[in-house]
């Protein structure tokens, strides 16, 4: 399955290097030696149906066996589409994973209900409760079978901010942590994953018709650019833009959402007494 995809000019522009079999050896070795050291009895995954967490799961499955990987299903019916339901059952099963559908839509109106200060046009905060409602029942699974919560954040996810801070940000480990959008996709087809979960476009599903990139304002193809270029290859924006083609006005944009989202990458700030 050797596979090295250069730094080369294609399509859309420059392709991130990435040595497939290398990356998956690597992510497969840290979850065995992490779920091995941690004493647990391997990881649960939410499952969206999804690029990401399909790929983690798979990632996971071929690291520890089926037995040691469970899948949770948490769609909310008013926002998450019917085939995403689908496709996460139908991974899951082909996987051979223990998987269980858990809607979420009862205890989203709990909240919502308990709040006298609840807003219905509250998008953002709407959204970050779903994921950390997701997240609260990861975490109860995970306590209950001695289980690691896999989360499913890859690195540009990671530098942008593009996650609910301790919803779908929150987990014990993080395969995907060091491996970009468009190289998360390269693993998908690697490993053999349905091209309908592959090529799917990302979505946090957390709004109805949610879609990343429009909610970014740039494509992921665009953005893997900037990041590799800029923050890891250290090149000056004008560079960046020369090389890629970018404009820059969305290389700013890329920029100063990483910035902006400092704040999400690390603990909470607190002073220091001595």
């Amino acid at each position: 399955m050797r596979r090295v995809l250069g730094f080369l000019r294609g399509v859309y522009g420059l392709s991130i290097p990435l040595d497939v079999e290398d990356a998956v050896e690597r992510i497969v070795g840290f979850l065995r030696s992490y779920v091995r050291g941690s004493g647990m009895g391997g990881v649960v995954i939410g499952l969206s149906g999804g690029l990401d967490s399909s790929v983690a799961c798979a990632l996971s499955v071929r690291a520890l066996g089926p037995s040691r990987v469970h899948g949770l299903i948490m769609p909310d019916t008013r926002v998450t589409p019917a085939e995403d339901v689908e496709d996460a059952k139908m991974l899951a099963e082909m996987l051979g994973i223990e998987y269980h559908i858990t809607p979420i839509d009862g205890v989203y109106d709990c909240f919502s209900h308990a709040m006298s200060f609840y807003s219905q046009g509250a998008d953002t905060a709407n959204a970050n409760l779903r994921a950390r409602i997701r997240m609260v029942i990861l975490y109860y699974y995970a306590n209950l079978k001695r289980l690691l919560v896999c989360g499913s954040s890859d690195k540009s996810e990671i530098m942008l901010g593009y996650f609910t801070k301790y919803g779908d940000g929150a987990a014990d480990i993080l395969p995907l942590g060091d491996i970009y959008k468009t190289q998360v996709r390269r693993l998908a087809r690697a490993l053999g994953l349905p091209s309908r979960i592959a090529e799917k476009p990302s979505s946090p599903r957390l709004l109805p018709g949610q879609l990343a990139e429009e909610e970014l304002g740039a494509r992921y193809d665009e953005i893997d650019q900037v990041l590799y270029l800029h923050f890891e290859r250290g090149l000056p924006l004008g560079e960046v833009e020369r090389m890629t083609g970018i404009s820059r006005e969305k290389i700013n944009m890329i920029v100063a959402r990483v910035r902006a989202n400092e704040h999400k990458r690390g603990l909470p700030p607190m002073p220091k007494i001595r």
